[in-house]
């Protein structure tokens, strides 16, 4: 049979056991044993855990759990630090009419439907300020290389041309829990050359196979600076991008440790409303000869999962600094740095009260600790301090206010001034 893996797929000859009507725990916990002695892809580590697993039932561990949903959770707490995929789960074979467990009963949406629904695990794209690309993934859809028109992978190539004026590009996973492997080899081959050797080989009872990408991605970003955001809830097909990113030094990995599971596999139904998610194969990486399993993948800039992103946007904006020619861009990426940098270490100035009133039709206040622009019934823009008495604004830093004073030290005007070399002087009333 075949087996849709929790982000691989493999065909492999899966030995599941009949679904007899349970009687008591013990009976659930030796077909689920059953079930990892003959699939699991590590035989010698498969008899020993299922060994261990019909030890501890029949010394009475899981007898006292006879509410299903607490056995499942049992059985995976004993598991799952044998191997990070490891999951028991239990859903009622009969919609519950009504009542608190209705919700544990609902309808089934089929894969093809979810992936739809969440754009096919792209929450956001977009170009921050300071030409810098991000990518929001929050899972890995699926796609064959064999269609000519994939919704998949016509969403990864949709997204990869929105950033690809980037002057570098950041890829946050922090809150994905994986999915294909064929959009982990499609999506690393947009950033490294073809003929790379740096893609997982997975090993399973059945014999291997590669992650490489049946095609890889026609336009590789090769020279972009790129980031990976991380964090101990990004998982599987996710931690194997960073992972494979980072062996090829190829990006940069920002924000937690991962949660640490790296072998690939699938559920199989034990009956009675249980299922297991068994391993079936294990990654090794051409460039490590190792994986990321129980250990998850290390960050190259350690930093809370919170701060990820803005960490990471300084080190793309310093880098681009660095290396750009182009005087009006660097001004604009300088700019963006400083405003990010502003926003993060709040600066200190003259009150803000000094800047308050009517600058011919705009008006200045205070608002907390910045100040708000309003220009008749266009929404405000919050001005936030560089230094003394220069502002950008917020969620724009290419716009700065820059105030002036007069010989008596009072607020004559401001020059709204942009990085592209626009500006307009506002006169105080």
């Amino acid at each position: 049979m075949t087996v849709r893996f929790g982000w691989f797929a493999f065909a492999v000859s899966c030995v599941t056991a009949a679904a007899p009507a349970f009687g008591a725990p013990r009976d659930v916990v030796d077909q689920i044993a059953t079930i990892i002695d003959n699939n699991y892809f590590d035989v010698a580590k498969a008899r020993e855990i299922a060994k261990d697993l019909r030890a501890a039932a029949q010394a009475g561990r899981f007898d006292a759990r006879v509410d299903s949903r607490d056995l499942a959770a049992a059985l995976t707490a004993q598991l799952r630090p044998l191997d990070h995929h490891f999951n028991v789960l239990w859903s009622p074979l009969q919609p519950a009419a009504s009542g608190a467990n209705a919700a544990a009963a609902l309808p089934h949406m089929s894969a093809e439907a979810q992936d739809r629904r969440s754009a096919y695990g792209f929450r956001r794209v977009e170009m921050l300020p300071g030409a810098i690309g991000l990518i929001d993934m929050r899972s890995f859809a699926d796609f064959s290389f064999r269609k000519q028109d994939e919704p998949a992978r016509n969403a990864v190539e949709a997204a990869l041309a929105l950033v690809s004026g980037a002057d570098a590009i950041i890829i946050d996973l922090r809150n994905n829990g994986g999915g294909s492997p064929a959009m982990v080899g499609y999506l690393v081959s947009a950033f490294t050359l073809p003929d790379a050797n740096i893609y997982n080989l997975f090993h399973s009872r059945e014999g291997t196979e590669s992650e490489r990408p049946q095609d890889s991605y026609p336009k590789p970003l090769l020279d972009v600076p790129l980031y990976v955001l991380i964090s101990a809830r990004t998982g599987s097909a996710a931690e194997a991008t960073a992972y494979t990113l980072q062996a090829a030094r190829r990006a940069v990995i920002v924000g937690e440790a991962s949660g640490g599971a790296a072998n690939p596999g699938g559920e199989f139904p034990v009956g009675e409303g249980f299922s297991v998610f068994v391993s079936t194969g294990t990654p090794v990486n051409a460039v490590t000869g190792t994986n990321w399993e129980g250990v998850g993948v290390k960050p190259d800039v350690p930093v809370p999962a919170d701060h990820a992103l803005e960490r990471a946007q300084v080190l793309a904006l310093e880098a681009v600094v660095a290396k750009k020619a182009n005087a009006a861009e660097v001004i604009d990426t300088q700019w963006t740095l400083e405003a990010l940098r502003a926003e993060q270490s709040p600066r200190t100035g003259p009150p803000l009260g000094d800047y308050a009133g009517t600058y011919e039709d705009t008006m200045i206040s205070a608002s907390g600790a910045n100040l708000a622009l309003r220009r008749g019934r266009r929404p405000a823009w919050m001005l936030v301090r560089l230094h003394g008495d220069a502002f950008f604004v917020r969620g724009e830093p290419f716009r700065r206010a820059l105030f002036e004073r007069n010989v008596a030290g009072k607020v004559k005007g401001f020059q709204l001034v942009r990085s592209g070399g626009q500006t307009a002087w506002y006169p105080k009333q």
